[in-house]
């Protein structure tokens, strides 16, 4: 019995032996292990276009858009790594910096039938952009 390694045989990586009906050994490659989300760099996996989930149109961002400050429903688990990434790959301008507010979940009142029950929430994104760039948004 090995003991925390010791004298344990080693293999080359990416191949097991593997014993089929009849006592024939058969060389297979072994399965690439999956990478956990902090080991590819990422938080959310997917698309980019699902990091970025629509434009915010609403009065306030409106009025700062003027200003270049972009306002953008994003993904849940998004961090402002993966929103900067996915800006400059849709967009291809690079944002000067992200700002991240949780919307937090509220209390509602069905008129029809009286019960109570809750909205969504969210998360959202201001994307600041440096003077000049725009972005179009469809």
């Amino acid at each position: 019995m090995a003991l925390f390694g010791r004298n344990k045989k080693t293999e080359p990586a990416g191949t097991t032996d593997a014993v089929q009906p009849g006592g024939k050994k058969k060389e297979v490659k072994a399965k690439e292990p999956k990478l956990s989300k902090v080991a590819t760099g990422g938080s959310v996996s997917g698309h980019l276009s699902e990091i970025l989930r629509a434009p915010r149109i609403t009065e306030k961002a409106s009025s700062s858009m003027s200003v270049g400050v972009y306002t953008f429903d994003v993904a849940d688990r998004a961090t402002k790594r993966d929103i900067t990434k996915a800006i400059f790959e849709i967009y291809h301008v690079r944002p000067r910096m992200v700002h991240v507010v949780n919307i937090h979940r509220k209390v509602r009142r069905n008129a029809r039938t009286g019960q109570y029950g809750m909205s969504r929430g969210g998360k959202k994104a201001y994307v600041y952009l440096k003077k000049g760039e725009t972005i179009t948004l469809t």
